[in-house]
């Protein structure tokens, strides 16, 4: 009895000297880490908060920040049973494990269990400590504590999920769920929530793709000590523990890594950056531009751009076939490089004609040898089709009929107009808008040209494409590329193309291109949704015997298409003051298409005199609607026909004509003679 009385109060004493050490030694700790400064890995996500790429730390970790929504409820059910089960009602610190701990070290002198709360194992990896003394267990406690007092037990969860290490470099159930299952952590199976909770106890030891016979016994413990507890049917436990360890590591994602690289390069202070992209499409694109560039051959690489018309959001983004492949220059962007349209300009030169009144879809139009100073453009094919109408002459990419209405159009004109609708356009040094860039002649990005077609499939107005959420309140205001009429035109006529070989006709309004010394194959298409805009070539430039814009382009556009998932929407209807009707119920002068413009040999081409053009003409009201305005015209031969915005007003034979307006705004007025000579001015009204 004197030695149980002498114990106790060596006991007591000790307690007392204890409580006032501790005491005094508790405000001596330092601060908590600020935990908005933890580092963690930077996250690029998509247009639904999906992941596409994370970034390790500076450290070389994969440490992915995780919410309690962020992970499946059973793993989060499973890790309170076998970790800490009065979880959610102690206040840090468990007395009921803490006393059982202190007798075994007290019997033992030794750490026997821990008694480490989820808590307390927090506070130990904010302050990583590598040795198991009764000081580190007691600074945890005081830590536990803290926490509690500060932080939701939700919020404590979320940083055991950010921070509990997996093996390797893997910090956090997502980065391990990722790089051992290939997929977040939102839904797990009972086996794969019982190794996630079994990792952190040790696991350097348990490591799955290193030692899986440890990880999977490890596993096993787990689903045996926890199905009482959470109540899990005998058969389903069978079940879990008959399921495969997954034996090795996978890769991070690793989607749309151009487009992560330079939106991290553009702020690389934030941790997480939103793009516009959709995962899904991006995925889907990727795997199309790997599988089409192997069957392409050795060096060829693929670049897909997808684009939402009504918003300019880029939806996905394949800069290359393969971001990880040297021998395809895989990390230089194909969507951003300078390389030669081939004939996929046309377009915009059929539109322009459109809307000057030069011609319409059903114009007739001369395919034969023309000369225009040393210049005799020809056909890929060498041979010529006669007089075909202006839809066939678009839909099968004829050179001659093109580089006709080129001519009238003008090459300085048709530069500025793309260049106005946020089109760049870029000349060889030392040389100036000319006919030949018609056929291929300049330089232009994909991401451009898919740009410039979105204002087709938008009806004549284009939109900045938008690739960061951050930056869509700050979008640009349309810009003028067309008039809907002529916009609406161009889509029709390329909507009737013929499709790759087996392919759907009328579903997709598409064109394709082919450059000088088959270096670029180009398809861009649109529906009424969205546009595609595929290049396919060699990074560094070089020839690719044989490839062609239809046999090479075309086939992975309809595909691209098809891989959304969705039927191709139709386009909207043609506009107010849209012409549909055949050649024979058009105005005399758009019948057929004039070259030189001339009526005879001696004739003065049309021209008006006023307004001028890029004149400012104040508008007269009259009874609250505006009043006529003329029209002044000198040569020309009659009947003469005046088209505002490309639809016809009026015919008549004098020179002074007049045409109502229906508000302020721009306004292209066209005047064509009879014999096809055509002048065209843009005017402001106001």
């Amino acid at each position: 009895m004197r030695r149980i009385a002498v114990t106790a109060s060596i006991a007591v004493a000790l307690c007392t000297g204890g409580a006032v050490a501790f005491g005094l030694w508790v405000p001596s700790l330092p601060p908590l880490p600020r935990l908005d400064a933890l580092p963690h890995s930077v996250e690029v996500v998509d247009r639904e908060g999906r992941l596409l790429r994370p970034y390790a730390t500076g450290d070389g970790r994969w440490r992915l920040k995780a919410a309690v929504a962020d992970v499946d409820p059973r793993y989060l059910d499973m890790l309170i049973a076998y970790e800490d089960r009065r979880f959610r009602s102690h206040r840090g610190v468990d007395p009921l494990a803490l006393t059982r701990a202190a007798w075994q070290w007290l019997a033992h002198r030794e750490i026997v269990s821990g008694a480490s709360t989820i808590t307390m194992q927090v506070a130990r990896l904010l302050e990583p400590r590598m040795e198991r003394t009764l000081g580190a267990k007691l600074r945890q406690i005081v830590r536990a504590v803290e926490l509690e007092r500060s932080l939701s037990k939700d919020d404590i969860l979320s940083l055991y999920l950010s921070l509990a290490p997996y093996g390797g470099n893997l910090e956090g159930a997502r980065a391990a769920s990722l790089a051992y299952f290939g997929k977040e952590p939102k839904r797990l199976s009972r086996a794969e929530s019982a190794l996630l909770v079994a990792l952190p106890q040790s696991p350097e030891a348990r490591r799955p793709d290193r030692s899986p016979q440890r990880a999977r016994s490890a596993r096993d413990r787990v689903l045996d000590r926890v199905a009482p507890a959470i109540g899990i049917p005998a058969d389903e436990i069978a079940a879990a523990k008959a399921e495969i360890v997954p034996a090795l590591r996978r890769a991070m994602p690793a989607f749309a890594p151009h487009a992560a690289d330079q939106t991290v390069a553009a702020a690389p202070d934030a941790g997480i950056h939103e793009l516009t992209i959709d995962a899904r499409l991006q995925r889907a694109f990727e795997a199309l531009a790997r599988e089409r560039s192997a069957a392409l051959g050795a060096g060829i690489s693929v670049a897909i751009l997808a684009v939402d018309h009504a918003s300019g959001e880029v939806l996905a983004r394949v800069a290359s076939a393969d971001y990880f492949d040297a021998n395809r220059a895989g990390q230089v962007d194909l969507t951003r490089a300078l390389r030669s349209p081939g004939s996929a300009l046309k377009p915009f030169i059929y539109g322009l004609a459109f809307e000057d009144g030069l011609a319409h879809p059903e114009t007739l139009i001369d395919d034969r040898p023309a000369r225009y100073g040393n210049y005799a453009p020809e056909n890929f094919d060498l041979t010529f089709q006669g007089t075909v109408s202006v839809r066939k002459a678009l839909q099968l990419s004829l050179n001659v009929p093109a580089v006709a209405l080129l001519d009238r159009v003008g090459a300085a004109r048709l530069t500025a107009r793309l260049a106005q609708a946020g089109g760049g356009m870029v000349f060889p040094k030392g040389e100036v808008p000319g006919l030949a860039m018609g056929l291929g002649g300049v330089g232009v990005t994909l991401a451009d040209l898919t740009m410039l077609y979105c204002g087709l499939a938008r009806q004549g107005t284009t939109m900045a494409l938008v690739e960061r959420r951050s930056e869509l309140p700050l979008a640009r205001p349309p810009r003028r590329l067309l008039d809907p009429v002529a916009a609406a035109y161009v889509g029709q006529v390329l909507l009737g193309t013929p499709p790759p070989e087996n392919a759907a006709r009328n579903r997709i309004a598409f064109k394709t291109g082919t450059s000088y010394g088959y270096r670029d194959a180009w398809a861009v298409g649109f529906d009424g949704r969205r546009t595609i805009g595929v290049w396919v070539g060699r990074p560094d430039g070089a020839p690719v015997p044989g490839i062609l814009g239809r046999t090479a382009a075309a086939p992975i556009l309809f595909d691209a298409f098809a891989r959304t998932g969705e039927l191709p929407a139709p386009l909207p209807p043609a506009p107010k003051g849209a012409i549909l009707a055949a050649n024979g119920k058009l105005p005399p002068p758009l019948r057929r298409f004039n070259p030189d413009g001339l009526a005879g040999q001696n004739a003065e081409r049309v021209r008006i005199m006023f307004p001028p053009n890029g004149a400012r003409l104040e508008l007269a009201l009259a009874g609250g609607r505006p009043e006529p305005v003329a029209l002044k015209i000198s040569g020309g031969v009659a009947p003469l026909t005046v088209l505002v915005n490309g639809v016809p007003q009026e015919r008549g034979s004098g020179r002074t004509i007049f045409f109502a307006p229906q508000g302020p705004g721009f306004v292209r007025l066209t005047v064509v003679d009879g014999k096809g000579t055509a002048d065209s001015v843009m005017v402001r009204l106001q």
